[in-house]
C-alpha cells in the first residue's frame, strides 16, 4: 500500500501526484458504468482547463457553477483549480433568491449550468437573473460538454504557498440565521484538512470503493474527491439519489461505504427490508455522514438489520469536518455521539458564563484550527463569528465526554437541518408573514425521522380573515421562488402564540407541544 498524500497543499498537487502513482486505477465510475482512471481523469482536467482558459478564465477568476454530481462536474471543478479560479459551487436546489445573491455576491464572471435538468430551466433562471445586473456574467451550458483545448497553453498552475498565505479559491453559501445566504470563502489548504481529517477517522484504505449520492456542490464533495485522491480509491457518482436505483448501482461496483445524512440512512434502511436476511449490499462496510441529527434508534435498526455500523459525524458549510466517529469505535459511542474531534481541529465547549466547559458540561462548541474558513464575503459577518481566541463560534449547544467523543445537544443559531441542508427560518418567516391571511408567525423544526427535521409553519390568522391551508401556503412560498426544501412541510394555526413579557415568542414551547403531536405526512 502506497503512503497517503497527506503534505499536499493544493487540489491540482493532488490530482497530479495521484495519477502519478495510481495512473491505471479506476478513479470515477457513474451510474452509466462509464469509468476514468487517475490518469485519464488528469488528462481530461488538463484539456478542459486549456478550453476554459481559451474563454477568458484566468487565476482569480470568479467561476459560479450549479452542476448535478456527473464525471463532467468534478472535471470542470478540478480544471478552475488548475487554473487558479475562484469557484462558487452552489447546489442544484437554489433558486431565484439564492443564485441571485451569490452571483452579485461573487461577481461571478461566467456561469456554469445544465441547461434543463429535472424538469428545472437553470439556464432561462441564470439568463434572466442575468437581465438584472449592470454586469451580467457568461452563461455556459455544460451538462455533457466541456470546452476543451490544447493544454500546452496552459500557464503554470498557481504557486502552492503555506496556509497562512494561501488564496481563498472556493466561495460556499450558507443560510445560516440570516434572511440572505451568506459567502463562505475557503482555500485549498482548509478543504484539503478537512478531507483528510475525514480520511483518517473512516479508516480508508485502497481497496474500498466509495460512493457520492448527494450533490457535489456540496461542502461534502470536496471531502470525498480528498478521500480517494490522498488514498487512491474509487468513487461512485450518482447523479440523483433513487434508493432503489442506488441500491442496484452500489452492488454492481461493489461499494465499501456509502454515505449522506439520516435520511439516506433510512432510506437504504427501507430497502433493506424489503429484503429481509439478505445483505443489501454484500460489500458495504459501513454508512457514513453528517449534517443532521441521528437519532441513537437509527444506528441500532442499521446495525441489526443490515449488519453494518452509522460512522456518523459533524461539519458545516464554514468546518467542513469537526468530528467523525471511526468504524473501530463502539456501538455506544457510535449511537450516542458525533465522534472524536478529527485531526488539526482544536475544540472548545463555552458554557453561558464564560470560560471553558470541563468534560460533560455543556456548552457553546467552537473550533479552530486548519480547516477553519477564511471569513465570510461580508467583513462584519467575520468578525461577530470569531472569539477572541479565534475559535469559530459554531452556534451549537454541545459536550464533550471524558473518551473525547463530542455529543450534540441543540443550537443557538435558528435554523432547521432538512436531509443534512441548514434551512434559516428568518426568510422563510419574513415570506409568510406578508400573506394577507397570516397575523403571525414562527417556524420551526419538528423532529422528521425521514429528513432529521421537516420544516413546520406556526400561523395566527389575520383579523378578519379565514385561516389559511397548508395548499395555499405552499403555493404561495413556491410562487414567491423559494426554494423547495424550504417550504413548510406542516402548517399549524393557533389562536395564540406562547409568549414571553417582551411579547417575544417562545419557539421551544411550540416546538415541545408540537414535537410528539401526529403528523399525516409521516412514513407509514
Amino acid at each position: 500500500m502506497s503512503e497517503p498524500l497527506y503534505d499536499v497543499r493544493t487540489f491540482w498537487e493532488l490530482v497530479e501526484r495521484r495519477a502519478e502513482r495510481s495512473g491505471d486505477r479506476p478513479m470515477l465510475i457513474d451510474e452509466h458504468d462509464r469509468r476514468v482512471t487517475f490518469e485519464e481523469f488528469r488528462r481530461w482536467v488538463e484539456r478542459v482547463a486549456a478550453g476554459l482558459h481559451g474563454l477568458g478564465v484566468r487565476e482569480g477568476t470568479p467561476v459560479t457553477w450549479q452542476l448535478p454530481t456527473r464525471m463532467e462536474t468534478v472535471v470542470a471543478s478540478m480544471a478552475l483549480s488548475r487554473l487558479g479560479a475562484v469557484q462558487n459551487p452552489i447546489i442544484p436546489i437554489y433558486r431565484e433568491r439564492e443564485v441571485g445573491f451569490l452571483l452579485r455576491e461573487t461577481g461571478a464572471r461566467y456561469v456554469l449550468v445544465p441547461g434543463t435538468w429535472r424538469g428545472f430551466d437553470y439556464e432561462a433562471m441564470v439568463r434572466g437573473l442575468a437581465k438584472e445586473m449592470d454586469d451580467p456574467p457568461e452563461v455556459l451550458v455544460t451538462y455533457d460538454w466541456l470546452p476543451e483545448g490544447d493544454p500546452s497553453v496552459l500557464p503554470p498552475p498557481p504557486v502552492a504557498v503555506d496556509a497562512d498565505e494561501a488564496p481563498v479559491r472556493w466561495i460556499y453559501s450558507t443560510s445560516g440565521t440570516t434572511s440572505e445566504p451568506k459567502g463562505v470563502r475557503h482555500t485549498d489548504q482548509t478543504l484539503i484538512a478537512g478531507g483528510i481529517g475525514l480520511t483518517i477517522a473512516i479508516e480508508a484504505t485502497e481497496h474500498d470503493v466509495g460512493s457520492m449520492p448527494f450533490p457535489y456542490s456540496h461542502i461534502g464533495g470536496p471531502d470525498y474527491l480528498v478521500n480517494i485522491l490522498t488514498i487512491g480509491f474509487p468513487l461512485v457518482l450518482l447523479e440523483t439519489f433513487v434508493p432503489a436505483e442506488a441500491v442496484r448501482v452500489l452492488r454492481r461496483h461493489g461499494v465499501t461505504m456509502t454515505g449522506g445524512s439520516t435520511a439516506f440512512y433510512t432510506a437504504l434502511l427501507a430497502e433493506q427490508r424489503k429484503q429481509p436476511g439478505e445483505p443489501l449490499v454484500p460489500t458495504l462496510r459501513f454508512m457514513s455522514g453528517g449534517g443532521a441529527p441521528k437519532p441513537p434508534e437509527v444506528f441500532y435498526e442499521v446495525k441489526r438489520e443490515m449488519g453494518i455500523p452509522v460512522v456518523h459525524g459533524y461539519g458545516m458549510t464554514e468546518l467542513p469536518m469537526i468530528s467523525q466517529s471511526s468504524p473501530s469505535d463502539s456501538d455506544e459511542q457510535l449511537a450516542f455521539t458525533d465522534g472524536a474531534p478529527v485531526r488539526g481541529a482544536e475544540l472548545k465547549v463555552v458554557p453561558p458564563d464564560g470560560g471553558v466547559a470541563p468534560p460533560g458540561v455543556e456548552g457553546e462548541i467552537r473550533m479552530r484550527g486548519p480547516i477553519v474558513f477564511k471569513g465570510y464575503t461580508k467583513p462584519d459577518l467575520t468578525a461577530e463569528a470569531f472569539d477572541d481566541e479565534g475559535y469559530f463560534k459554531t452556534g451549537d449547544l454541545g459536550h464533550i465526554r471524558d473518551d473525547g467523543h463530542v455529543v450534540l445537544s441543540g443550537r443557538i443559531k435558528d435554523i432547521i437541518i432538512r436531509k443534512g441542508e441548514n434551512l434559516g427560518v428568518k426568510e422563510i418567516e419574513d415570506l409568510i408573514y406578508q400573506h394577507p391571511k397570516v397575523g403571525d408567525v414562527a417556524v420551526i423544526g419538528l423532529p422528521d425521522r425521514e429528513r432529521g427535521e421537516r420544516v413546520c409553519a406556526v400561523v395566527e390568522t389575520a383579523p378578519g380573515e379565514e385561516p389559511l391551508t397548508l395548499a395555499e401556503l405552499q403555493a404561495y412560498c413556491r410562487e414567491a421562488g423559494l426554494m423547495i426544501q424550504k417550504v413548510p412541510e406542516q402548517l399549524e394555526v393557533v389562536d395564540a402564540m406562547p409568549r414571553n413579557a417582551t411579547l417575544k415568542i417562545l419557539k421551544y414551547k411550540l416546538r415541545a407541544a408540537l414535537a410528539e403531536k401526529p403528523w399525516p405526512g409521516a412514513s407509514a
